[in-house]
């Protein structure tokens, strides 16, 4: 378990040097280097872990010289925090930032808690590492050539691309310290860096819009960072122990609620889901990091090991609702959004609130259905954020209407776009099957509501992603050509995320026998069976159906002569699909375009109602609980 000290160091390292180098070249081999590294270090804690009978490891007893490195490095975080605030005149970040760092100190000064250990590994810190390590690193690759495009487009804005690679590997290296901290104290640490660095990431521009969209990140992470350090200092002086396994033991209450509320705000979920989709004005490969593998992970991460203390309780109850209702809210208000990103934002948020919503039942099935959506969400939306990425820098645009005939325009970044979002909401694809499931726990829990939430919810979902496809695949525009200005490194990320998708899919059994299952005994004691042969059978079928009958069709036509229709129009058609002659024998232009229903779910009609929904529920709760336990 030594490989764990350098997983961690390794990117740190990375992130000091990149800043250093001031030629491209020098810069592009240090991130491959990185990133290469960070994959391999992350496979080498793999095979030691396995090798030692793939059980769970504590580590690390004995740690005061590091207790000391941490608690200089909160004051210097919030140092940097103030500064920063005083700066922009963002006052009450300022309160936020030295009360909950004052909190952590004063408690670890005055309530010293002897640790039986600060790192654990077991299956799914294992499982968060290699997410983070794979997607991450890719994100990093696919960011060298990415950057190149953006400020060759948008040369209003600074060139700061060493700043920005740095931060990357720097997020990467607080996750593996996050996932892997079984001591609170340390956690708390790593958590705060990840939301400093996504701070700095989202405002990145340095526009007024961003700087703005970055401290609302910052405040409402924060907000959440203090509920962590109440955990902390609660934990300390009620329990005598900050060990996350011995206080989800205990199931105590306030520790659980208050860690709850950190994920909440982390997971974007409502009231604070404001913050994820600000942090759109940022470059691509932040905001793929920050909605696949790490930021917001992070938070369904902690959830999802807090689920066997929420498991029938007021508190598991209000994190159910919370993530149930942030479900249907984001995909009702994804329909309205013709922005690739903001749709990409939207439909993180929802599926964010589903894993949330089956960490707060805490049953064996819900954290099955959790575990799963998190992996198969973690890949597919890192790649549909690469995918857009690209397009925008190619058209110009990310608007869904300007990918109209991408198909025939770019059709290489249209495959993977089709990939990608095959796999966010078509069988046998792991979400919809973990969707299946997650119903099946809550009808099983007799939690109705949740049931209306989901299959609603899902109806939805599929209307924002079908329009999206449709456009994608539209052939009427067939002259018309687009250069595509993806570069190989950004094409090597793709390709690999669309190669995982597909292996998941075709490995799903063995995913779910060998990943997932050891995770819920790690977590229940045990595990049953949740998918039964003849469903296996079913998702076989459905695999052959929607992949491999297309993929030999494919292959049998690709030499035929491909004749394309003229369509029909409100008069003659000119010939190129595209032009037709009115009645007036005058020349129009042919436009089609999705109907995004604004009216009926816009932001400006549902994001308001559904903040004081969720706030009020939220609160309510947060009293009945508190109130209870005291």
């Amino acid at each position: 378990m030594g490989v764990i000290p350098m997983l961690i160091l390794w990117p740190a390292l990375v992130a000091v040097l990149i800043p250093f180098l001031k030629q491209d070249k020098a810069r592009r081999i240090a991130v491959y280097v990185g990133a290469g590294g960070v994959m391999v270090l992350a496979l080498a804690l793999l095979i030691s872990w396995l090798s030692g009978g793939g059980q769970m490891v504590t580590l690390y007893q004995e740690t005061e010289l590091i207790d000391h490195l941490m608690m200089a490095g909160e004051v210097v975080l919030m140092v940097l925090i103030v500064c920063l605030s005083i700066r922009h005149r963002k006052y009450p970040v300022i309160l936020l930032s030295v009360g909950q760092t004052g909190l952590v100190i004063c408690s670890e000064l005055t309530q010293p808690v002897e640790a039986p250990c600060h790192m654990a590994v077991d299956c799914l810190a294992m499982l968060m590492c290699i997410i983070a390590a794979f997607v991450g690193g890719l994100i990093c690759i696919y960011a060298v050539g990415y950057m190149q495009g953006y400020h060759h487009h948008h040369t209003e804005y600074q060139d700061r691309s060493g700043f920005f690679f740095s931060m990357l590997f720097l997020f990467l290296a607080a996750m593996f310290g996050l996932v892997l901290s079984e001591n609170l104290v340390w956690m708390y640490f790593f958590w705060e860096i990840t939301s400093v660095v996504s701070f700095l990431l989202i405002g990145y521009t340095r526009t007024e819009e961003a700087v703005n969209n970055s401290f609302r990140a910052l405040w409402m992470n924060l907000l959440g960072g203090f509920g962590f350090a109440i955990a902390i200092a609660v934990a300390a002086g009620t329990l005598g122990t900050v060990q996350l396994g011995e206080v989800v033991a205990a199931g105590a209450v306030i520790p659980v609620i208050m860690l709850a509320f950190a994920g909440l705000t982390k997971s974007a979920q409502l009231p604070f889901s404001s913050w994820l989709l600000g942090a759109m004005v940022a470059p691509t490969p932040s905001s793929a990091l920050l909605h696949s593998a790490t930021m917001v992970k992070a938070g369904v991460y902690l959830l999802i090991r807090l689920s066997p203390a929420l498991c029938n309780t007021m508190t598991g109850m209000t994190v159910a609702f919370i993530g149930g209702f942030t479900f249907i809210a984001a995909s009702m208000m994804a329909i309205a959004q013709n922005d690739g990103k903001k749709v990409l934002a939207f439909s993180t948020i929802s599926n964010l609130g589903l894993i949330v919503a089956c960490a707060g039942i805490g049953a064996e099935e819900t954290i099955w259905a959790a575990i799963l959506l998190m992996i198969f969400h973690s890949v597919s939306k890192s790649m549909l954020f690469q995918a857009v990425g690209s397009i925008e820098n190619s058209l110009g645009s990310r608007d869904i209407e300007s990918m109209h005939g991408l198909l025939l325009r770019l059709p290489r970044l249209t495959y993977i776009m089709g990939i990608g979002i095959a796999g966010m909401y078509l069988a046998p694809f792991g979400m919809l099957i973990s969707k299946w499931v997650a119903l099946k726990a809550f009808v099983d829990a007799d939690n109705y509501l949740l049931v209306i939430f989901l299959a609603y919810g899902s109806a939805t979902t599929m209307l924002y992603w079908t329009k999206w496809l449709s456009k994608l695949v539209s052939l009427h525009h067939t002259k018309e050509k687009a250069h595509d200005a993806t570069l190989p490194d950004q094409y090597f990320s793709m390709y690999i995320h669309a190669a995982a998708t597909l292996l998941l899919c075709l490995l799903f059994p063995l995913v779910s026998t060998y990943v997932v299952d050891p995770m819920i005994v790690e977590l229940f004691g045990s595990a049953h069976e949740v998918l039964s042969m003849s469903v296996l059978t079913t998702m076989a079928i459905m695999l052959v159906s929607v992949i491999f009958v297309p993929s030999l069709m494919f292959l049998l036509t690709r030499a035929t002569h491909r004749d394309y229709v003229p369509i029909y129009m409100g008069g003659i058609n000119e010939g190129d699909n595209t032009y037709f002659t009115n009645s007036f024998g005058e020349p129009e232009h042919l436009y089609l375009s999705n109907w995004y229903l604004r009216f009926e779910f816009g932001m400006r009609r549902l994001m308001r109602p559904a903040v004081i929904v969720a706030a009020g529920v939220l609160i309510v709760m947060l009293c009945l609980i508190v109130g209870g336990a005291v």
